[in-house]
Order: C-alpha cells, then sequence, then structure tokens
C-alpha cells in the first residue's frame, strides 16, 4: 500500500503515511469533547432555587457559594468569612463597581445568607445578585 506497485521490494518506504496519524487525533479530539464538561463541571454541589424570572449578568470576580450544610466558598475555593471579607475589600478597593453573585443552595438559611450579605455589603460591594436556576 505505502510501496511502489512494480520494481525492487528492497528499497525502504520513504513516504510517510498520514492516515493513522489523522485517526489519532480525532480519535482523542473526541475524547476531549466528551471529558471536557465533566471536567468544567463545578467541585461545590448547590440545588439552586428556581424562578421565572431573572436575567443573565456578566462574570464577576467575586463568586460566593454556600452549600447546604453551611460551607462557604470564595471562587471555587473552600473558605471562611474572614477570607471573604478580606477579598472583597480589597475587590472593593480595586474596582468600586464590581457586583458579587452569591449561589446559595435552596436549604440554606435566611441567617446565614443575610450575614454573607451582610458581610459583602459592610467590604464596600454595592451590587449582590443570586444565581438561580430557570424554570
Amino acid at each position: 500500500m505505502a510501496g511502489p506497485i512494480g520494481g525492487n521490494d528492497d528499497e525502504p518506504i520513504s513516504a510517510i503515511n498520514i492516515v493513522p496519524f489523522v485517526d489519532i487525533i480525532l480519535v482523542v479530539l473526541i475524547i476531549f469533547m466528551v471529558t471536557a464538561p465533566m471536567v468544567l463541571k463545578p467541585v461545590i454541589d448547590i440545588n439552586l432555587p428556581k424562578a421565572a424570572s431573572g436575567e443573565e449578568s456578566a462574570p464577576t470576580p467575586l463568586n460566593i457559594a454556600i452549600t447546604g450544610t453551611g460551607d462557604v466558598s470564595l471562587n471555587g475555593k473552600p473558605s471562611t468569612l474572614a477570607d471573604v471579607t478580606a477579598y472583597a475589600t480589597q475587590l472593593a478597593q480595586s474596582k468600586p463597581d464590581t457586583a458579587a453573585i452569591l449561589q446559595a443552595d435552596r436549604t440554606v438559611t435566611l441567617e446565614t445568607l443575610t450575614s454573607i450579605i451582610d458581610v459583602v455589603k459592610t467590604a464596600g460591594i454595592k451590587k449582590v445578585a443570586f444565581s438561580i436556576e430557570k424554570k
């Protein structure tokens, strides 16, 4: 297949067959396409509340997630309220028009949610938005 039809079979094959290489690259591409959504899923498991109304908001550098057990994470990393306060204060000083996006599990108590909002507002962040799932 790679060599000449007639002639001397003792000569080395000097042409590279690219078809197997392309097949391998396509298989690798399919593997990446299938596994990418699994890798990009958020690590924090939150059941967001559902609402019929809601608008898309621009991405923000201050994303706070609260799990059903009350664990707080800041931009995908486990944090404490002191970490949130320090980061929000620093962010408010450098970018005063930044908004905070809260992703709270539907089982989170109002007291916990109020304390997070209080920390964010005290740090100087004026806008607070909530993540929801569309009905």
